[in-house]
């Protein structure tokens, strides 16, 4: 019953958000959509008590990967649309009416979180696909919300793009299934699993090649990234954040899950060099555009081109403790940096970074909070990405990877210089004049919240609720760099077990 609701209730509010008439529809709206964040929040929460089932039938079962990809996207979610309601509570003084799809933030929310719990629930590979799909179509509006010629664009790329990898994805599922040369096998990782002695390797090389290209395009794995950086730089940063920290997530466990039937089968070194060379590309190309980047947005979405990298290089090498905990540390911080930046954007009215100076001296809290996910985001220590980061290294130093793992040092090392130089350019400096709303009249910066008195309003006061989930999302990442419950380490070695290669 948890699992239908889990689903259920986002898709109920969505569609009930869509109906709401009058000129408290924003009010109402934004209280729907922390309701049914909290809800979802809380039906999470009750999956971890004793007793409490995981499945429901065959296509609703919630194994331990599943369930790890579950709570970041609750938790996540929860966080921004805490953010979102005062990201958007003033946006009725400078956007009077709600014109074209912005009055579908609301609903496209809820219906991209009903999507992708979806996903992490069912280990059917025809209704997998479907969900992911789903996420798309979800999320595209959200992208134009701003209406800009760079906002509709990037819409656009974002649907072509991924809509032709999801194509090959389903593609590459035909091609599994024809492996099962007629034997019944259903479109379950299970009995795939289970038949996988009788399974033709030649027809799941094809298929897992399909899927990893097309998942893979949804992922934001190089070369087939280039939908992302002006997806994630055009859209309102709690979206950004979202697709960053959620929504990569999901195409990324798509491609485990085919991986699961590959390592079954016996194929996963075939599959592990695949996503080796992928996820080396991705370093490559990120590590080559972050250096020449002087938009911030587009320098963090970049960052997520790399990090998806690492997560299927970690993989590729054996290390599937090592990614799993990365994709936890990632999501936390690219949530916090992209929730962070919405705040830089909305003070500066510019995503340039030539143009953001003083950041600690203007936006003290926003500052600290921008250095902490900059230095996470690189891998520094006592960050939690570095643990993984590191754990990656070691598995794949030990299963003899040494070029890979000579490689991926380079292209960080690389990454850290020009990342920390970008990041603590706008951090440092005196403090800067803020602009006028007439930059903004002007069409330089589509940010349209108020901000009239900005530089004398104490932070708390301007920012509030926007400030609190990038603070808890930072805390915790700090947290989980100094010390990894045991609990958690249990839950992550369950779920990487699934994988079939050695932790």
């Amino acid at each position: 019953m948890i699992l239908i609701l889990l689903f259920g209730i986002p898709a109920f509010l969505g569609v009930v958000t869509l109906f709401i008439p009058g000129e408290e529809r924003r009010r109402v709206r934004r209280r729907l959509l922390m309701i049914g964040a909290i809800l979802h929040a809380l039906l999470t929460l009750a999956l971890y008590f004793p007793g409490v089932s995981h499945s429901l039938n065959d296509y609703l079962v919630l194994d331990s990967l599943g369930f790890l990809f579950l709570s970041i996207t609750s938790f996540l979610f929860l966080f921004v649309a805490i953010y979102s309601f005062g990201y958007f509570q003033k946006e009725h003084h400078s956007i009077p009416t709600e014109k074209g799809v912005r009055h579908l933030y609301t609903p496209c929310m809820l219906f991209f979180l009903s999507a992708m719990t979806l996903t992490t629930m069912t280990p059917h590979l025809g209704l997998l696909w479907v969900a992911i799909e789903a996420t798309t179509l979800a999320t595209a509006p959200l992208i134009y919300y701003h209406h800009h010629a760079q906002a509709l664009e990037a819409a656009w790329k974002y649907l072509l793009i991924c809509s032709v990898g999801i194509a090959l994805a389903l593609l590459g599922i035909f091609f599994i299934a024809a492996a099962s040369k007629g034997s019944g096998t259903a479109l379950f990782v299970s009995s795939f699993v289970k038949n996988a002695p009788n399974l033709d390797p030649r027809w799941l090389r094809i298929g897992f090649i399909l899927v990893l290209v097309g998942f893979g395009t949804k992922m934001g794995l190089a070369p087939l990234h280039t939908w992302l950086p002006d997806a994630h730089s055009e859209a309102p940063s709690p979206v950004s954040a979202l697709l960053s920290g959620a929504l990569l997530n999901a195409a990324f466990l798509g491609i485990l899950r085919c991986y699961q039937i590959c390592s079954a089968a016996g194929l996963a070194d075939f599959a592990g060099k695949l996503l080796i060379i992928f996820g080396l590309v991705s370093l490559f190309v990120a590590a080559v555009f972050i250096t020449a980047q002087r938009d911030y947005k587009r320098l963090l979405a970049y960052s997520s081109v790399e990090h998806m990298g690492i997560l299927s290089l970690g993989i590729g090498v054996g290390s599937g403790f090592g990614s799993l905990l990365h994709v936890i540390n990632h999501s936390l911080t690219k949530g916090l940096l992209f929730l962070v930046a919405g705040q830089i954007v909305l003070t500066y009215r510019t995503k340039k970074i030539a143009e953001v100076q003083g950041l600690l001296k203007t936006l003290p809290a926003t500052g600290i909070l921008f250095a902490v996910g900059g230095l996470a985001i690189m891998g520094s220590p006592p960050f939690a990405p570095f643990i993984s980061e590191f754990l990656i290294l070691r598995d794949g130093w030990v299963h003899g990877h040494f070029i890979a793992m000579s490689l991926y040092l380079l292209f960080l090392s690389v990454i850290f210089v020009s990342m920390s130089k970008s990041l603590f350019d706008m951090i440092q400096g005196e403090k800067k004049e803020l602009p006028s709303a007439q930059r903004e009249r002007e069409g330089e910066a589509p940010m349209a919240l108020p901000l009239e008195g900005a530089t004398r309003a104490p932070i708390i006061e301007r920012y509030g609720l926007m400030t609190f989930s990038p603070f808890v999302f930072a805390l915790i990442v700090f947290l989980l760099g100094v010390y990894l419950p045991p609990p958690l380490v249990a839950f992550l070695k369950e779920a990487s077990s699934l994988l079939g290669r050695p932790l």
